[in-house]
């Protein structure tokens, strides 16, 4: 079984990738009791976006998210590293493009919109793939940044983080196609931005008016800004 270390090194995150794209969707649903749904809505509805325009939905995994974008009317491309999660999603009707995301194949001002659902941390250069994501989209344009965060409050965010470690793998185990890559997961949401370092890390990839809305008491945050 394939998993990253916590140096990001692409192939091996593309690899692990592949090996969890089988049974990804159903082991996110189980894992998050259902939130993911939710979250997947809370993220279109921050985009503000409608018939027209132009939404690049990055690390987008099998295509789940990009289906829910386009319950807004919009126009959306499903871009992801992992061919194997981009075959895994190929039934769905959306567009797909295998695609890196610090050398997006966009030109410059393409999207109204662009959004990252719990892919950010997983790239090896965060700044850099944060101002590709500012080079593709018009000025005016927004961002959403979905992605797993730190608890606000001490207690839950050391029970939170002593799950990512026992809870997670334990489900994984049971559910995954790849369990070993869980492990890696956990530990990347332990060692990831608080939601003010995250926010200071878009301003200064281009991005202005950088605000953020904590889920489920920061453990899940949706940032966003204006390009």
């Amino acid at each position: 079984m394939t998993r990253a270390g916590l140096d990001r090194n692409p192939n091996d995150v593309a690899a692990m990738f592949d090996g969890v794209a089988r049974r990804y969707d159903l082991t996110n649903t189980v894992l998050t009791g259902g939130l993911d749904r939710r979250w997947r809505a809370l993220t279109r509805q921050a985009m503000r976006v409608g018939p027209g325009d132009r939404v690049l939905d990055l690390a987008a995994g099998t295509g789940v998210s990009a289906a829910e974008l386009e319950r807004s009317g919009a126009w959306c491309v499903a871009a992801d590293f992992s061919l194997g999660m981009l075959r895994a999603g190929a039934w769905r009707e959306v567009p797909m493009v295998a695609a890196d995301a610090l050398h997006l194949p966009f030109a410059d001002a393409s999207f109204e919109a662009v959004c990252i659902s719990f892919g950010l941390r997983n790239i090896v250069d965060v700044d850099r793939a944060l101002a590709e994501m500012a080079r593709v989209t018009r000025p005016g344009g927004r961002l959403v940044v979905c992605e797993f965060s730190q608890p606000v409050w001490a207690p839950y965010r050391a029970a939170f983080h002593a799950a990512l470690s026992t809870v997670l793998p334990a489900v994984a185990a049971r559910v995954s196609s790849n369990p070993t890559a869980y492990s890696y997961l956990g530990e990347s949401i332990q060692t990831w931005d608080a939601q003010p370092d995250l926010a200071r890390r878009i301003g200064a990839a281009g991005w202005r008016q950088v605000a953020w809305r904590n889920l489920v008491g920061g453990a899940v945050a949706l940032h966003r800004g204006v390009r």
